[in-house]
């Protein structure tokens, strides 16, 4: 899942609006901002396998340190105490951990049976939703649109870039989304390629403070 995990990012600002919406992208795609990492230092394992999924070519062979229940509950907790220890804020840490365990649930509805439920196990599961295109695109415009939705009803902008920034941010959530699924495959799993994964997550955390700071949580009257 892609564009569905940001979703959930816009909707949690209605549950945590003290946290940055930069924070919260963060929180719901931490696995995904790990991963490269992983793949780069040759801990967690990935191939190119055109058909493996109608929706991407990535196998994905060994990634239980990014990718596991087990490891998205520690990753959570991380996530929480950090944020707790730097903004002092409790309920916005619930949040922020609640929104990175979030992530293996959302895959578990979208992946083949390749997600771990732990390091410790070589048990794994997944729905398989992938390999169904309109289905995973219907049911991640909903949850995405949802999210939107919800953030655009309870803030409002401070200024013209908070309109026009939120408009091209999610442009661009879509635009990657459809390139992702129907552009061209990656030939092989290259330096190149990692680092074209971390400046991507890179510029949509940027983004999404960037128009957070222009806009603010409406006053409930």
């Amino acid at each position: 899942m892609f564009i569905g995990h940001f979703g959930l990012s816009f909707a949690a600002k209605k549950l945590a609006p003290k946290v940055s919406l930069a924070t919260l992208f963060i929180a719901t795609q931490l696995p995904d901002v790990l991963w490269p990492f992983m793949l780069m230092f040759n801990i967690e394992k990935v191939a190119i396998s055109p058909g493996y999924t109608k929706m991407n070519a990535f196998e994905f062979l060994y990634y239980p340190y990014t990718h596991s229940l087990f490891m998205g509950v520690i990753w959570g907790i991380v996530g929480a105490l950090i944020y707790a220890l730097i903004k002092k804020d409790i309920r916005g840490a619930l949040i922020v951990g609640v929104c990175v365990l979030s992530h293996w649930f959302f895959d578990l509805v979208v992946h083949r049976t390749d997600l771990p439920l732990s390091p410790f196990s070589s048990y794994k599961v997944g729905f398989g939703l992938w390999n169904h295109v309109a289905a995973t695109l219907i049911i991640e415009s909903i949850l995405f649109f949802g999210g939107l939705f919800t953030y655009t009803s309870i803030t409002q902008s401070k200024n013209k870039k908070g309109s026009w920034g939120l408009a091209f941010l999610t442009a661009l959530l879509i635009l990657v989304t459809i390139t992702n699924t129907f552009g061209p495959v990656p030939t092989a799993i290259t330096m190149s390629l990692y680092i074209t994964m971390i400046a991507l997550i890179a510029v949509l955390v940027f983004f999404a403070g960037w128009v957070d700071k222009n806009r603010k949580v409406k006053e409930i009257k």
